[in-house]
This record gives structure tokens, sequence and C-alpha cells, in this order.
């Protein structure tokens, strides 16, 4: 089963150094049974796009917390073999699990990575994010308006490069 961990550079350049993605318990989104019951129309791709879109952000909750980083967010996808089933708490269209192992490096599938130019935009959401939290309506405002930015796509031998290639300009050391 594909699923999206949100993620920061600092913590995808932590996760490419060790080797896995953790340590457990991990949050991580994907196309749950709450999440296929509420696109009930959508084809398995529309799923993904969702489960991802979530995991997204997830991101700016984790830049909200990480100061140094830089503002943009991070998707990691990854193949696990064992997804935990719901427990029933689940609201109807949400796409979060919380997995119980660590992710090998090995399963991961590709890494999105919001564009530079994104970086004001997510900024200002990441600085709203517990005002949005709270209901907010500007925050949420903020918030939402990320779903304009694309993520773009890595392949994972492109990783080591682009961790490199951000390296300052990342918050990563």
């Amino acid at each position: 089963m594909r699923v999206y961990v949100p993620s920061t550079l600092g913590l995808l350049a932590a996760a490419c150094n060790a080797g896995e993605i953790g340590p457990a318990p991990l949050t991580a989104y994907a196309v749950t049974p709450a999440l296929r019951e509420w696109y009930a129309e959508g084809d398995d791709e529309e799923l993904e796009f969702a489960a991802m879109a979530q995991a997204a952000r997830a991101s700016v909750g984790l830049l909200a917390a990480d100061l140094a980083t830089a503002r943009r967010r991070v998707v990691i996808a990854a193949e696990v073999s064992a997804v935990p089933p719901a427990d029933g708490s689940v609201e109807l269209g949400d796409a979060r699990l919380e997995l119980h192992v660590v992710i090998p490096w090995r399963s991961v599938a590709s890494v999105h990575l919001d564009a530079p130019q994104a970086t004001a935009v997510i900024g200002k959401a990441a600085e709203l994010w517990e005002a949005a939290q709270s209901g907010d309506d500007d925050a949420i405002f903020a918030l939402d308006s990320c779903e304009g930015e694309d993520l773009l796509w890595y392949a994972t031998q492109e990783i080591p490069d682009l961790l490199a290639a951000e390296g300052p300009r990342s918050g990563l050391s």
C-alpha cells in the first residue's frame, strides 16, 4: 500500500542519512476506507492525490514547529506491506494512519516538494498554523492557499543531490 508521510527538508535529510523513516509511531496518509467512502466517485488516482494533499497539509504543521527549516512542504511516498485497520474513530474523508513501524529507505517510491517560489505562501500558512487549528478564518484561508501550490516530484535517486543543493537554504547543516 502506498503511504504519504509528511516531512520537512531537515527530516528528509535525516531519513535519507539514516536509511529509514522513523521512529515509530509515524503519522502517514493513505487511501483509507474513510477516504474512499468520502470520495465515492473518485478513481484511484484521485484518491491517491487526496491522501497526498492531506499529508502536504500536515507538513505545514511540521514547518510551524521547526522555524529553522525552509518553508517548503515535503511529502515522502513509500510502499508498506501492512497498514493497521481503522479503529472506527476516523472521520469520513480522513486519510490519516498511524504506522507502528519504521519505513526502510528502500521502500520510498518518491519525494514531493514545493518549488522554491512557494515559500512565501507556505511560510505564511506555517506562521498561522496554530490560529488555523483554532478555527481562525484568515488563518484557514492561508492554509487552504497552499493547495494552489504544486508539489514537484523527485525520484529517490535524486534526493541526495536535491538535499546537497538545498544545503544551507533548507536549514540543513
